[in-house]
C-alpha cells in the first residue's frame, strides 16, 4: 500500500493547473473543518530564477573598454558613450556596462541592494544545454547520477521539520531538476485553477493514474497522523485566496509574461504566510544563435524582462525585503566572439544577479580578464573564473543560515566570494 508520505516525497508533489478548476475534492473535504492559519513563523527566503538557454553575459554586463571584445563583435558591440548609435550601456564602475534594456535594476546596483558576478559557470566544460543544466540544479558538475538537487538539499539543512507543504515551490508545470529529492517540495504553474499530479517518474506515474480519491480512502488516517493540521491549513488558504484578483503592493507592475506571472504568484504564496522558504521560476529564450540584436532584438526584450519582472517582485514585496534574496542562474555564457548569423554561440562563463538588503551590491564581483584570445578559455570563450557553487552556497549559507555547505555540494571546498554581508 503507498503511504501519504511516500506520496509527498516521491521526487516531490506537483501542483499545477490542468483545467479542472479548484483542489481535488478530498484535499477539500479534509481541510472542510481546520481553521483559517496564522501559522508560520517568518523565516528567510530564496528566491531563483533560472535563465534557460545560456545567457550572453558579456551582453547583460559588458567590459566595454575591452578593444579586444570590440573587434570580436563589430555588430553587437555596445558602449557606454552617450554619442554612441543606439541606447548607451549604463556605466557601473568604469569598466562594466548594464545593459540599457536593464534600467530597472541600475537603481538597485547605485543603493548597494543588487550585485553581479561575472565570470561565473560550471567546472564542467560541457557546452551541452540539457548537461550543463543537469550539472548546475544538482549541484555535482562531474556526476551525472545525482539523484538530488542543491536547493532541495539546502531545504533539508535548514535545522527544522516542514510544517507545510509549501516550504519549497516552483512555480513550473513540472518540478526542476534543483528541487529534486526527499525534502517536500512542490510545482505550481497556476495558484487560480490547480490539480495534483506526481513528477514524471514511473512511481510517480502509476500513482497518478489511480483516483485520488481511492488513494485518499486507502492513506487517510496516515495522512492526517504524517501531514499534520498545518499542510491543510495552508492548502486550505490557497482555496480560500482570491488569486485572480490579486493587487501587488506599492504600484508594483508586472509584465504579462511568464516569469513575470510566476514572480507574481511567488509574491502571494509570501503575502499568504503558507510557511515559503525557498522559490523557483524559470526564463526562457536565452539561446541566442540568430539575430541577437544589440540595445532592441530578442536579447534586449529578455534582458528587459528578466529585470522588470524582478523588479515589479521587488517593489512588491514592501516591507517584506529583509526577509527574501533573490538570484539568477545560467547554464553557461555565450561565444566572445559573433557569429556568421548575427548571433553568439555556446560558451562558457556568463554572469548573475543577486539582489537583497543583504547583498554586498554596488560591486561586479569576480574576475574577467581582457579578453584577448591567450586569455579565452579553448581559445573562444570567457574563462569560468567563479565556480558557481562558490556563490550559491554563499548565497544559500548566509541567506538561509545554513552552515553546512559540503552537504549542499558535495565534493567541493571552494571558498565564498563575499556576495552576501557578514
Amino acid at each position: 500500500m503507498t503511504s501519504r508520505r511516500g506520496f509527498l516525497k516521491a521526487g516531490g508533489l506537483a501542483l499545477f493547473g490542468i483545467g479542472i478548476g479548484g483542489i481535488p475534492t478530498f484535499l477539500s473535504e479534509a481541510v472542510a473543518g481546520i481553521k483559517a492559519p496564522g501559522l508560520f513563523q517568518r523565516k528567510k527566503i530564496l528566491v531563483c530564477i533560472f535563465q534557460r538557454g545560456a545567457m550572453d553575459g558579456l551582453m547583460a554586463v559588458t567590459p566595454f573598454t575591452d578593444q579586444y571584445l570590440k573587434a570580436a563583435r563589430p555588430g553587437l558591440f555596445m558602449s557606454a558613450a552617450k554619442t554612441t548609435t543606439g541606447r548607451p550601456l549604463f556605466d557601473l564602475d568604469g569598466r562594466f556596462g548594464l545593459h540599457p534594456s536593464m534600467a530597472a535594476f541600475e537603481p538597485m546596483f547605485r543603493e548597494k541592494r543588487l550585485a553581479i558576478v561575472h565570470g561565473i559557470g560550471s567546472p564542467n566544460n560541457t557546452r551541452s544545454h540539457f548537461d550543463a543544466q543537469d550539472y548546475m540544479e544538482s549541484g555535482t558538475p562531474f556526476k551525472k547520477g545525482t539523484p538530488s538537487g542543491w536547493l532541495n538539499r539546502a531545504v533539508g539543512l535548514m535545522g527544522h521539520e516542514a510544517a507545510t507543504p509549501f516550504q519549497a515551490v516552483s512555480l513550473t508545470s513540472s518540478l526542476p531538476r534543483s528541487l529534486y529529492g526527499d525534502n517536500p517540495s512542490v510545482a505550481i504553474s497556476n495558484l487560480q485553477d490547480f490539480g495534483i499530479q506526481m513528477k514524471g517518474n514511473q512511481a510517480g506515474a502509476n500513482l497518478a493514474a489511480r483516483s485520488f480519491e481511492d488513494l485518499y480512502d486507502e492513506t487517510s488516517s496516515e495522512l492526517l497522523q504524517h501531514t499534520g493540521k498545518e499542510s491543510f491549513d495552508a492548502v486550505k488558504l490557497l482555496q480560500k485566496t482570491n488569486t485572480k484578483n490579486y493587487k501587488p503592493a506599492n504600484g508594483a507592475t508586472y509584465p504579462t509574461s511568464a516569469l513575470g506571472n510566476s514572480l507574481k504568484q511567488i509574491a502571494q504564496l509570501i503575502k499568504m504566510d503558507v510557511g515559503l522558504e525557498v522559490a523557483f521560476a524559470e526564463s526562457g529564450g536565452w539561446d541566442t544563435h540568430f539575430n541577437q540584436g544589440t540595445d532592441t532584438g530578442i536579447f534586449a526584450r529578455n534582458v528587459n524582462d528578466l529585470s522588470e519582472s524582478i523588479m515589479a517582485f521587488w517593489n512588491d514585496m514592501g516591507t517584506l525585503q529583509d526577509d527574501v534574496t533573490v538570484m539568477t542562474m545560467t547554464e553557461f555564457g555565450r561565444t566572445v566572439k559573433q557569429n556568421g548569423t548575427g548571433g553568439t554561440d555556446h560558451g562558457r562563463a556568463s554572469c548573475n544577479f543577486i539582489l537583497g538588503n543583504g547583498v554586498n551590491g554596488g560591486v561586479v564581483h569576480g574576475k574577467v580578464s581582457p579578453l584577448a584570445v591567450e586569455n579565452l578559455e579553448d581559445g573562444r570563450d570567457l574563462a569560468v573564473t567563479t565556480d558557481f557553487r562558490s556563490v550559491f552556497s554563499e548565497v544559500a549559507g548566509k541567506h538561509l543560515k545554513i552552515n553546512n555547505s559540503a552537504a549542499i555540494f558535495p565534493d567541493w571546498e571552494g571558498t565564498s566570494i563575499g556576495v552576501i554581508k557578514s
